[in-house]
C-alpha cells in the first residue's frame, strides 16, 4: 500500500460477542479489519465504549460510533465496511459455574417430567391395546403383555430420539444441525432482531432529547 495516499480500513463486524462488565469494548473484540500494518495495533486496542452499571446485559455498538472513533484518532483513514451495521454485546458479570447441588434436581425433573409426559401420551392413545391387537394380528394369539413388541418398541423410541435431536452427549453423527437446533437458532435471532430494535429506539430516543447546537 501507498505510504503517500491516506490509509484504507476494510471492517466487519461480528454479530454478537461476549465481554465482562467493567472491561472496555475495543475495536478488536467485535471486528476483523485489514489495514496497513503500522495502524493494525493501534486499532485492535482502540477503546469504543466501556459499559457502565445502567447498561444492563445488552448492549448495542453501531457503525456510526465504530467510524467516530475511528476518525477521531485517524482523520484521513477511508473506512470501507462490509456486512452487519451492527454488533450486539453481551455483557456478562462474574459469576460461579452452577453447583451440583442444583444440576441434579433439575436433570431429575425434565428426566420425570419426559417420562411421564411419554406414558401420558401412550395411555391418551391406548398404545397397550394397539400392541395387543397389533400382535393378535401377526400371530393369531391373543395375549395381555405382548413384550415381543413392547420391547423392541421401546428401545425404538431411544433410539428415535437420538437420531431426531442427532446427538448422543456431547457427539453429533453428522454436521446436519438437529430441528431443536434450528429452532434455538431462531429463538436467538428473533431475539437479537428484538433487542437491536430497542436499542435503535433508545438511541433515537436520546437524540430527540439533545438540544440543536
Amino acid at each position: 500500500m501507498n505510504r503517500g495516499s491516506a490509509p484504507s480500513l476494510y471492517i466487519r463486524l461480528r454479530k454478537r460477542m461476549r465481554v465482562s462488565r467493567g472491561v472496555p469494548i475495543r475495536l478488536g473484540h467485535i471486528a476483523v479489519f485489514l489495514t496497513e500494518p503500522e495502524y493494525e495495533a493501534e486499532l485492535l486496542e482502540l477503546e469504543l465504549y466501556r459499559p457502565e452499571k445502567h447498561d444492563g446485559s445488552l448492549l448495542l455498538i453501531d457503525m456510526m460510533l465504530v467510524v467516530r472513533k475511528i476518525k477521531e484518532r485517524f482523520p484521513s483513514m477511508t473506512i470501507e465496511h462490509f456486512g452487519e451495521p451492527h454488533t450486539l454485546v453481551e455483557i456478562s458479570d462474574k459469576t460461579r459455574p452452577p453447583s451440583i447441588f442444583l444440576i441434579i434436581p433439575v436433570w431429575l425433573l425434565l428426566f420425570i417430567g419426559s417420562g411421564l409426559a411419554i406414558m401420558n401420551f401412550h395411555a391418551d392413545v391406548s398404545m397397550a391395546e394397539v400392541h395387543r391387537s397389533l400382535y393378535k394380528l401377526l400371530t393369531g394369539k391373543p395375549i395381555e403383555r405382548p413384550l415381543l413388541l413392547q420391547i423392541p418398541y421401546s428401545f425404538g423410541i431411544g433410539i428415535g430420539m437420538i437420531v431426531f435431536f442427532n446427538h448422543l452427549f456431547k457427539k453429533k453423527f453428522n454436521e446436519e444441525p438437529s430441528p431443536l437446533e434450528v429452532e434455538m437458532f431462531m429463538y436467538q435471532e428473533n431475539v437479537n432482531q428484538y433487542v437491536i430494535a430497542e436499542e435503535y429506539t433508545k438511541i433515537n430516543r436520546s437524540l430527540d432529547r439533545e438540544p440543536p447546537s
